[in-house]
């Protein structure tokens, strides 16, 4: 017979996508079989306690620090450029009050390709981390914008609902900027105002304006009643995808292309977030020039 529903709750496998600090904080706590007798529960660290007893931290095993050597090796080191995945990081770190150091990665100049670079970031894109106060107090290599934010918010038990229905509505919609937003608009970009905006075919700009429109709509929806993408919190649903509504008009020069005024509450909602403080910050680190 199957054990009562309140006992396999109790002693389970770890699924797949369970939060990367409770597998540490479990991880002693399994039994013989591998499976967990108890639940730990991490604990949110401030950004005093996570830079205490980190100044004898050493990067020099991470060629990416030879190439970009860090002022305060205790401090978590963000190697990125101020583009819409860029931003995401320095935003989030900004409201979060973790200490850290950034460093300018170039991508104008293609430093991403470089071997140091592509030591930390075998895909050779910005942005990308190195925790030196990772979990069991290892530094942390880390890339994937979209990865950085999760690991923040549960880092630190902020901008990530603690709550693990909402937490994971939470990240479903920085997903939702990982697959959709991100790669649409940024096709739009090439296509509207650089290197393919010279294609005789258009159906490619076609194409990726209506996709772009569309997201922008789903947006729109889900922004009604309320302030933020979770409603009364702000979080990093909202810091991921912000950015790249942003760029549509103010970089991409796509807002008649796409009739964003068509879309109140979404733009209505871009200028809140633009207007915090830590936007306001996080938006021009590392600068451009």
């Amino acid at each position: 017979m199957r054990a009562p529903l309140r006992e396999r709750q109790a002693i389970h496998m770890p699924a797949r996508h369970e939060p990367p600090a409770a597998i540490f904080a479990a991880a002693a706590c399994t039994g013989a079989s591998g499976r967990y007798l108890s639940r730990v529960t991490p604990q949110p660290r401030n950004a005093a306690t996570a830079s205490q007893g980190t100044s004898m931290t050493d990067l020099s095993s991470f060629p990416v620090a030879a190439r970009w050597p860090a002022k305060d090796p205790g401090k978590l080191q963000l190697y990125s450029f101020p583009t819409p995945n860029g931003v995401k990081v320095s935003i989030a770190l900004e409201e979060i009050g973790l200490p850290y150091e950034a460093h300018r990665v170039d991508i104008l100049k293609n430093e991403t390709w470089t071997d140091d670079f592509l030591s930390l970031n075998p895909n050779g894109k910005i942005p990308a981390i190195i925790d030196p106060d990772g979990p069991g107090g290892k530094p942390l290599p880390l890339f994937e914008s979209g990865a950085i934010l999760v690991y923040l918010g549960e880092k630190t038990g902020k901008l990530l609902p603690a709550d693990p229905a909402r937490r994971y509505e939470t990240i479903q919609w920085v997903f939702f900027q990982m697959g959709g937003i991100g790669p649409m608009f940024g096709q739009l970009g090439f296509f509207h105002k650089f290197g393919g905006k010279d294609i005789e075919d258009k159906r490619p700009l076609e194409r990726y304006a209506n996709e772009s429109k569309r997201l922008v709509g789903v947006l729109e929806t889900r922004l009604k009643d309320r302030q933020w993408i979770m409603g009364d919190d702000y979080t990093i649903a909202d810091i991921a995808i912000f950015p790249w509504v942003r760029t549509l008009k103010v970089f991409y020069d796509a807002g008649e292309l796409l009739g964003l005024d068509g879309f109140p509450r979404t733009m209505d909602w871009v200028e809140r977030c633009v207007a915090r403080p830590a936007s306001q910050k996080g938006l021009n680190i590392p600068p451009r020039d």
